[in-house]
Parts: C-alpha cells; structure tokens; sequence
C-alpha cells in the first residue's frame, strides 16, 4: 500500500455521475477531487441537488445502474479500489471498512425485526463469532449510544426519533469502521436531540479512530465538529480547506452567500442577504460559471470560462476566476462568525 493510502482514509480524483434517464441526462456530479485524512472530520456542504449525497453514494459503489454512469479516474476508500470490487469483496467492505448513516432514520431500520436483531446481523457479517456474542456485542453498542441493552429486543415503531437514530449510529459503529459517511444525520430530528446525535457522534469518533464525512447544508453543524470542509455547487466543489480556512478566510462567492444568508446575531434589526436566484437545471452543463447568474461579482468572462479549483494557501482551494482582477476581494460579513 503506498505512502497516500496509509495517510488517507478517502481518496477520489475526477469523479463524474449521471443519470441517463427518460427525460434525460443528469449531470449529478461533475469532476471532483475529493480527500480525507485518517481520523479527521470532512463537511460536505451545499444545497439540496448540489451533488452531496451522489459523492457519497459513489464511495460504496450505491449508485444505481442503470440509470446511473459513474467515471473517475481513482476512487480508493480505505486502500480499497472500489469500481474492482466485486458484489461479494463490496459487501466485506461495507459496513466494516466503511459504513453509512441514511438521511432518514424513520425509513434507515427494517419494521419486522427488532432493533438487537439489526445490530447483531451486521457484527454477525463481518466478524467470525458466535450468534450469542454477536447480540452481546449489540448490547454493548446500544448502551454505547446511550440506549439501554435490554430495549435492543424491541422493533423500530417503539423508538422515538432520536432513540431511532442512535440505533442506526450503532448499526454503522458496530464494526469500528475506518469511514463513516452521516448524510444529514440530524434533520428529522428537534433541536435538543441534534445536539445530543452531534456530541455522541464526535466522541464516538474519537474513541474508534473514525473518518467522518458529515454531509449537511447546516453550517452551525459543520463549524461544531468538522476539521476540514468542501462546499459543493452543482456537482463541482467550489471550495475547499480547513475549517479555519473556509469560515475565516471565505474565498468564493458562494460560500460567502451561503454565510451572509444567515440571521446576524449582533443586529437583528439587519435584513437577511439571500443568495438570488436558483442552481441551474442539472440536465444542463453551463459553459462558464454555475453561479454566475447568481453572483454579485459576475463579468463576461464569468460567462465563458468554468473556473478551476486552484490554491490560494497549502491548504485553502476556490474556483473562481474573479481573483484573476487585481485587488479582488469578497466582502464577507464577519459578524456571523
């Protein structure tokens, strides 16, 4: 194994995904570069249809064909080559390498068996133990997640929402996985039990060693426990960095907006600042820009050229040509950090 797939527990270049269908062709993810180092916690952030989910979808081989046509030129998660996986090496590796909360935790459970039953099924799949172990072993992950082992023989509909998802955090830790991908891990969920999912995930992470990609358009959340952050527009990634990068040193238009939409807690008298307009229509690939109908910045050039993903620091990346101006700057209002 060589030296970046020791250091990296993601490792993707050039990915592109679409969905030919009926209707159509949708361009869902449009050539990323995507990186995570070992026991570090990516966000990945945008919009609903951004193409977050897709980027996920992609690392356990998920995606589904047709209608959907997957090209990278490298997708390696955890030293594994995922395209040349066949079906029986991908189910050794999910789950075990590399788990997955789902966005819904009310639809994530299966309703005839009970809880212990789901645990004790992935830890029976991965591990050469004992069907009596394997629920021991559920016991003690359901109690991990603050649930007490003895509810683990009831079924789903007896879970409240927030009881839900810890039980689908159990399922996905169950296996000390290198990699864990939480697609809106908190959205069903009310404010007081986010709080208690985030803190639980964030120490689960540390006490096993976990990658996390926590993909969520909430940036309260990502500022909370995330060590590196890629927001994503339209199937490309915009900018990227550490989390000091992109919250205190905001680079591209979007991500500006993205914070300027937020309520100012220092002068509630002051208006919101949405960012105008809509994505653009996925069946489309605009030949500049994405965002120039939607950015305060935009000149022609905007229109012509789709900017690469450059440098601005080591490890700081925007794609936007408006730094090629000189004295350029976006004016980020502050007050929301």
């Amino acid at each position: 194994m060589n030296t970046d797939s020791n250091r990296l527990a993601v490792d993707i270049k050039n990915l592109h995904v679409r969905y030919e269908t009926d209707d159509g062709v949708v361009y869902a993810v449009n050539g990323i570069d995507l990186t995570l180092e070992n026991k570090r916690t990516l966000g990945l952030v945008g919009e609903t249809g951004a193409g977050k989910t897709t980027t996920a979808l992609t690392m356990l081989k998920l995606v589904p064909v047709p209608p959907g046509i997957v090209e990278a030129d490298h997708i390696e998660i955890c030293g594994h080559n995922i395209p040349k996986l066949s079906t029986q090496e991908l189910e050794k590796v999910r789950g075990n390498d590399i788990s997955m909360i789902f966005q819904d935790p009310m639809t994530a459970l299966n309703p005839v068996f009970t809880i212990e039953d789901q645990i004790s099924e992935s830890i029976e799949l991965h591990q050469d133990i004992s069907k009596a172990q394997a629920k021991a072993r559920a016991g003690d992950m359901l109690e991990t997640v603050g649930i007490p082992r003895e509810r683990g023989k009831e079924y789903p509909h007896q879970f409240s929402g927030g009881m839900k998802q810890r039980a689908v955090i159990a399922i996905a830790l169950a296996c000390n996985p290198r990699v864990l991908i939480a697609d809106e891990p908190t959205t069903a969920l009310d404010v007081t039990i986010q709080a208690q999912v985030l803190e639980l995930m964030n120490k689960l992470k540390d006490q096993y060693s976990t990658s996390l990609i926590l993909i969520t358009h909430d940036l309260g959340i990502v500022a909370e426990i995330c060590d590196d952050v890629a927001v994503m527009y339209a199937g490309r990634i915009v900018e990227s960095g550490t989390l000091e990068d992109v919250y205190g040193y905001t680079q591209h238009p979007y991500t500006e907006g993205l914070f300027n939409s937020l309520p100012n807690i220092k002068d509630r008298k002051e208006k919101l600042r949405p960012i105008t307009g809509l994505m653009p229509d996925p069946m489309i690939i605009p030949v500049g820009c994405p965002f120039a109908p939607r950015c305060r910045y935009v000149d022609e050039r905007c229109y012509q050229v789709m900017p690469e993903l450059k440098s601005v620091s080591p490890t700081h990346k925007v794609a936007c040509i408006a730094y090629e101006r000189p004295g350029f700057h976006i004016e980020r209002r502050i007050e929301n950090e």
